[in-house]
């Protein structure tokens, strides 16, 4: 597979395996796993709130080993903050003790802070169908292409399913999805969805988004797992972590790609 001009705006700049997307509007640091031998289609990954960090880029190679181009791009910068900071961050937020979890609130208040801008969403939404419209033009991937994030992430796959009736399935962990009816009847792919039934903030919305999902048609799954919270497939993260649950999640993406993507003959990049 050839990294060249995209359109004639966008082009990716390689470095090592990170590589820059450019436009005339912006540009962004994506991460790029590619697959050694056959490949099955195109994969978006999407970051949690800390950005793309090493466990994002983690998740990107374990995907691309099993025959995927992952494509994970860098949609909130890391604050400023130092790997390590950022480490201390997620020990406090999900360490179960107040006063740490006070602690750490300026901390996820500076990382959040892009979300807060007005056109935010909108930018968001328009970086990923840049990469989307790169993925899907790859005449490897057989216009087979999907997305999968977690947590802000995972609200940003609803999002990315909304707004592009192209995408072939979508896969939020832990997301939000706060659209109406008539947004989400947009939605043209199946969408598998996992939580973690200790997630408590959205396992209360999680009913209503069923019922919203079936009245407007949309091809709708969602995986509760026991004894679990928030970032639970985040391995990185041992106070939420899951193995038993983020195994089981794994497996059932990779059947859940494979029976909605076109059953072309694997290519070899």
């Amino acid at each position: 597979m050839i990294w060249k001009e995209i359109f004639k705006t966008v082009t990716i700049r390689q470095r090592k395996r990170l590589f820059y997307m450019m436009s005339d509007e912006f540009g962004f640091p994506v991460y790029i796993a590619k697959p050694t031998g056959p490949v099955r289609g195109g994969l978006i990954v999407i970051h949690e709130v800390w950005g793309l960090v090493d466990h994002t880029k983690k998740v990107a190679d374990s995907f691309a080993k099993d025959g995927y181009l992952v494509m994970a791009p860098e949609l909130l910068g890391n604050g400023g903050l130092s790997p390590d900071a950022l480490s201390d961050a997620q020990k406090d937020l999900f360490s179960g003790n107040e006063e740490r979890r006070t602690r750490v609130q300026p901390v996820i208040r500076q990382l959040t802070a892009p979300q807060q801008q007005p056109d935010f969403a909108q930018k968001t939404v328009d970086k990923l169908e840049k990469l989307f419209n790169y993925l899907y033009d790859q005449p490897d991937l057989h216009q087979n292409v999907a997305v999968m994030g977690f947590c802000f992430g995972g609200s940003y796959s609803y999002s990315l399913a909304v707004h592009e009736p192209r995408l072939k399935a979508a896969v939020p962990f832990y997301g939000h999805a706060d659209f109406s009816v008539d947004e989400l009847k947009k939605i043209k792919c199946p969408i598998l969805a996992f939580y973690g039934e200790n997630d408590e903030r959205l396992m209360d919305g999680l009913p209503k988004l069923r019922e919203d999902m079936e009245e407007a048609g949309v091809n709708y799954s969602a995986q509760v797992y026991s004894d679990c919270g928030h970032a639970f497939f985040n391995d990185s993260n041992p106070y939420a972590y899951n193995e038993a649950a983020a195994k089981d999640a794994r497996a059932k993406v990779l059947n859940f790609l494979a029976e909605n993507f076109s059953s072309t003959e694997t290519t070899q990049t």
